[in-house]
């Protein structure tokens, strides 16, 4: 069994501003992390899919460094849009990763019974995303190098439409180039991304398209066409990845204080840890 643990939109900002002038996102994110690390099954990666921060600045990059610290397995990073490459790159010198000569921040995570594909989607300076020829063509050598492998790919805008009017108009650039690709390739399980706050699935490109919730607030749900692009103070939450007997199996996790658990079968409250 593998346990992959993927937080987004962590938005992480330093103290004393707010996120578009209401979410305080660094305790939010404190509590999620402290949440994690007390799984009483501790996941064997995280991934941090993206808006690692608000503003990309210095700054910020030194907190959230500070805030990943407690947790204890290997911690991979990938951008979003509010992320800047060269700030995080130098805040995160250690995460050797990062350090690729080329234009993208796109890697591959080997080492476990899945491959785990980190596709760099963002285009510096803009709220949308962007598969181009280029990382196109990475993302294809790594799929035809391991054709027998499972693979998970992560990236940050997501590929696939949502019904949602106002989240659509940011669906990632050159997704049909995409769709053809991993259409080709079977060992391709699931293909997780961020960006929209909050928990979508679908089939796509004969794989399965999610999106993750956010760690700091989700995105409001409305899908007349002219609805502006909004956000809800619905509950952080975050998704564990279970791969185990070559099935994958995604659980989201609520970030709080929760009553329970107690069991089904007299109700008496049980004495061990969730999870």
């Amino acid at each position: 069994m593998t346990i992959i643990a993927q937080i987004s939109d962590l938005h992480v900002q330093v103290s004393g501003k707010l996120v578009y002038g209401v979410v305080d996102t660094t305790p939010l994110v404190a509590e999620a992390i402290a949440h994690l690390s007390r799984l009483k099954q501790q996941p064997d990666i995280v991934i941090a899919s993206g808006d690692l921060v608000q503003d990309g600045t210095i700054a910020e990059y030194e907190l959230l460094k500070t805030m990943l610290a407690p947790l204890q397995c290997p911690v991979y990073l990938m951008p979003g849009n509010h992320d800047h490459r060269n700030h995080l790159k130098q805040v995160f010198a250690s995460h050797t990763y990062l350090a690729k000569e080329k234009s993208h921040l796109s890697y591959t995570v080997e080492g476990y019974p899945i491959q785990m594909l980190m596709l760099d989607s963002i285009i510096p300076g803009k709220g949308s995303g962007c598969v181009d020829p280029e990382r196109l063509t990475w993302l294809e050598q790594q799929l035809l190098a391991a054709p027998a492998t499972p693979t998970l790919i992560f990236m940050h805008h997501p590929p696939f439409a949502t019904g949602i009017p106002w989240m659509d108009r940011k669906r990632c650039q050159g997704h049909g180039a995409l769709a053809n690709l991993i259409s080709q390739h079977p060992q391709v399980k699931r293909i997780s991304c961020g960006h929209l706050h909050r928990t979508i699935y679908c089939p796509w490109a004969g794989t399965i398209a999610s999106s993750q919730p956010s760690l700091v607030h989700q995105s409001g749900l409305d899908f007349t066409p002219d609805a502006p692009s909004q956000f809800v103070m619905e509950p952080p939450a975050y998704q564990l990845h279970v791969w185990t007997h070559e099935n994958l199996v995604s659980h989201t996790l609520y970030v709080g204080q929760f009553d329970g658990p107690y069991r089904f079968s007299d109700g008496k409250k049980m004495m061990t840890a969730a999870l």
